[in-house]
């Protein structure tokens, strides 16, 4: 057991010894530990085995030794012979070094300055190449000034572009560079600045150039329709000319020359077409676009724009206090407005999205909207009907102008409709004034005509055609006076002036004839009728000239057929259509003939009012003078040459004699009942309280007189003694007390054989009261009653007791009422 332990330590010692031989120094340290771990006393027998180990390497140093010690002999007195050649080459080495240092110090200083010009050429040469990288930032740089100094901002922001994204980045690392980086942000700001003081600037100078914008662009409408205007005259002419078109005008050919169509030559070749970016410049409005299109904040500059020509729209749409008083302040207001839209126009088909068309509609619309509302206002303080026209004209170029640009203009033409009713309100009023001064004029006497050719002047102005006057020889008369041919004309006129305002309106013929109807229609029934009912109520205007009015508005009123003829022929539209509106002539002048009869009625009455006024009668007196009144007879004079004024009438057709006629008949009737009326009223008045048989007598005489009158035939034409009875009632009532037939009347009241029917008991009876009255006054006075006492008892009682049956009657009549 222990022989085998210890060989196990030999072996193991030999491992160890062995690892030590093989492997380096610096790792022997953990073979050696393990030396020290293993059993105690076991480093002793390693360290007896390492002795044993160095003694055997010692002897086999010692044998090789001895083995090389003689070459190494040899090689030592090899090296001792070798010593002398080799100082003698040190010394010839040395010298040789010498003699080299001495030959290269100007080879060594040449080198230097090769070094040094080889440096100098790296450095040139990195010098160019970064100045070939500088220079073109520079010249961009230097392109940038030259650009913002000749204001090409669009181009310069290109150019900063260029510089910050290509050129700059290449020589970043230089502080020019730097500088110049920080420097293009603040050129940005102040291009901006720049184009939108320049943006500012053009929005101050469209607002001064609109009105000629304006101006410009309605001339050209205007050129426009006056050229299609003579156009179409030409074709309605029908004289079968062609027309074409000549250096942009319209000719044709007449005889082989041409002839150029409703536009003067002249004007042709001195006025150009101009349009909006002719008379403004637009540029700073692109390129202010373009700058801040560039620059990434193109919706800024877009709100901007259209917030400014908002307020711009507001100055221009706000008009004038004045504007109403000429035509001149409406034609700068649509200058204005037509400027305005036009530019707005421009600016959307030479930009994409500054403005758009939803845009341009909306403020279209507002403006529209606020148009009308300043149109509708200041043109209802016209009352000129040519300014009304003009206005007219001027509105209808204004829409023709901008619908060319592509705006809706119903609105307007609906506005001019209403325009239109104001129009015919003017010219109402105007010719209300004509028609007066004709009126006042006239002398209301026929027409005198001398010879043939005043005779065809006056049926060329008015249409009038009589057979019977015809054949009457020089010098005639025409049966109505001055004004009938005047108010004639005046009505045409009239209707070619309500027209001027229907025409370029865009409505049918039928429209137009329908308006001019209608127009035509007021000026009859309302103007007309008016003035005529006005002449009729003057003062001044006599019997004689009513009687000339009612011949007159005879006239007028066959006369409207022919007006309605002139209406179809203006308009070519047929009298047949089924809408067309008929004139109202007939009635007018049949309502003022009328009126002209009831004045007549009215002013003879009045006469005969004035007369019985100066009825003096002493309704006291004892017997009568035996003659009639003076006053009564000067009215019957009065009214025998009044009738016999309306007998002698020119009459020169049956018709006209026809109508004097019944005229004078339904006047002397009337007056004959007013006269009859009027005694009839002074007998019952109830301020006279008495009368005397005498006085009875004497208003008896007078009623005669006009009994006499009537039947005198003072108006041809009554039927056997038709006008007496206008006096009978007055004749019974006077026969009653005259003869004192009380006991027939009260018998025969009621009965239709009476010969008193037509005397009222009530009349009866109030006139009863005053004779009684009357009787016993006069008894008084002549102190006779005395005297006749029985007879006047008698006679006392008698009226009592028809007085108390005259009561009766009148008390049942109001019963039975």
């Amino acid at each position: 057991m222990a022989e085998s332990e210890i060989l196990e330590f030999i072996t193991e010692h030999e491992r160890i010894l062995q690892e030590i031989e093989s492997t380096d120094t610096a790792c022997v340290g953990p073979t050696l530990r393990s030396v020290y771990d293993d059993q105690p006393n076991s480093h002793k027998r390693f360290m007896e085995k390492l002795d044993a180990r160095i003694r055997n390497h010692d002897r086999e140093i010692e044998k090789m030794c001895n083995f090389h010690h003689q070459g190494f002999v040899d090689a030592i007195t090899e090296l001792l012979k070798v010593r002398a050649d080799a100082e003698k080459l040190m010394v010839q080495v040395t010298d040789t070094n010498r003699r080299l240092q001495d030959a290269g110090k100007e080879v060594t200083a040449q080198t230097e300055e090769m070094i040094q010009c080889r440096v100098q050429q790296r450095n040139i040469a990195t010098t160019v190449e970064k100045l070939q990288l500088c220079i073109p930032v520079l010249e961009m740089y230097s392109k940038l000034k030259e650009q913002l100094d000749s204001k090409r901002y669009y181009a310069a922001l290109k150019t900063m572009e260029q510089l910050e994204n290509i050129y700059i980045p290449r020589v970043s690392k230089y502080r020019f560079c730097q500088i110049m980086a920080e420097t293009l942000p603040k050129l940005r700001e102040e291009i901006k600045e720049i184009s939108m003081s320049d943006l500012k600037d053009f929005l101050e100078s469209i607002r001064k150039h609109s009105d000629k914008i304006g101006e410009t662009a309605m001339k050209q409408a205007q050129q426009h329709r006056t050229f299609n205007s003579a156009v179409q005259k030409q074709a309605n002419m029908g004289y079968g000319k062609p027309l074409y078109m000549l250096n942009g005008k319209a000719s044709s050919l007449e005889n082989g020359v041409a002839s150029e169509v409703g536009v003067d030559e002249e004007e042709e070749h001195d006025d150009e077409v101009l349009t909006a970016q002719d008379l403004v410049d637009f540029s700073p409005v692109f390129r202010c676009l373009h700058i801040y299109t560039v620059l990434g904040d193109r919706e800024t500059f877009e709100n901007y724009y259209r917030k400014q020509r908002r307020k711009q729209a507001r100055l221009v749409l706000q008009p004038q206090s004045s504007m109403h008083e000429t035509v001149e302040g409406y034609r700068k207001y649509f200058n204005q407005i037509v400027g305005f839209f036009l530019v707005e126009d421009h600016i959307l088909h030479a930009t994409q999205g500054l403005v758009t068309r939803a845009y341009t509609d909306e403020l279209w619309n507002m403006a529209l909207s606020k148009i009308i509302a300043v149109l509708r206002t200041h043109s209802s303080y016209c009352s000129d009907p040519d300014l009304v026209l003009e206005l007219k004209n001027l509105i209808v170029i204004f829409a023709d102008t901008l619908q060319g640009y592509g705006f809706p203009v119903n609105r307007l033409f609906d506005l001019l409709f209403e325009i239109r009713d104001q129009y015919n309100e003017t010219l109402l009023k105007k010719w209300a004034g004509v028609f007066r001064e004709i009126f006042e004029s006239d002398n209301y006497s026929p027409i005198p005509v001398e010879n043939e050719e005043e005779y065809k002047t006056v049926i060329s102005r008015f249409p009038f055609h009589d057979a019977e006057i015809e054949k009457q020889q020089f010098p005639k008369k025409l049966p109505m006076s001055q004004s009938v041919p005047q108010v004639y004309i005046q009505v045409k006129e009239f209707i070619y002036a309500s027209l001027k305002f229907s025409e370029s309106l865009h409505r049918s013929s039928t429209e137009i004839d329908d308006m001019l109807r209608k127009s035509t229609n007021l000026l009859l029934t309302r103007t007309l009728s008016s003035c005529l009912q006005n002449l009729i109520k003057k003062p001044h205007i006599g019997l004689t000239e009513l009687v000339q009015i009612i011949i007159n508005t005879t006239h007028l009123e066959q006369a409207c057929k022919y007006l309605e003829d002139f209406i179809t022929n203006i308009t070519n539209v047929s009298p047949e259509t089924i809408h067309t509106t008929r004139l109202y002539g007939l009635s007018t002048f049949k309502d003022a003939r009328h009126a002209a009869e009831g004045e007549i009625y009215i002013k003879l009455n009045q006469k005969i009012d004035e007369f019985i006024q100066l009825a003096d009668y002493e309704w006291t007196m004892s017997e009568s003078d035996g003659r009639a009144s003076g006053y009564l007879m000067d009215l019957i004079n009065f009214l025998s040459s009044t009738f016999q004024v309306f007998t002698h009438l020119p009459n020169n057709n049956n018709d006209h004699a026809a109508m004097s006629g019944k005229v004078a008949q339904t006047a002397c009737m009337s007056a004959c009942k007013h006269l009859s009326t009027s005694l009839t009223q002074m007998l019952l008045d109830s301020e006279l309280k008495q009368i005397s048989m005498g006085a009875i007598q004497q208003f008896n005489l007078d009623v005669i007189q006009c009994e006499l009158f009537a039947s005198s035939e003072p108006v041809p034409g009554f039927q056997g003694d038709t006008l007496q009875l206008a006096f009978i009632d007055l004749r019974q009532l006077l026969d009653l007390f005259m003869v004192w037939d009380w006991s027939t009347y009260l018998a025969d009241y009621g009965q239709p054989t009476s010969k008193y029917l037509r005397v009222n008991p009530s009349t009866a009876l109030a006139l009863l009261e005053k004779v009684y009255r009357g009787m016993k006054d006069t008894s008084k006075k002549n102190n006779i009653f005395s005297q006749f006492r029985k007879n006047d008892r008698d006679k006392q009682k008698l009226i009592e007791t028809v007085v108390k049956q005259l009561r009766s009657l009148v008390n049942g009549m109001s019963q039975h009422t």
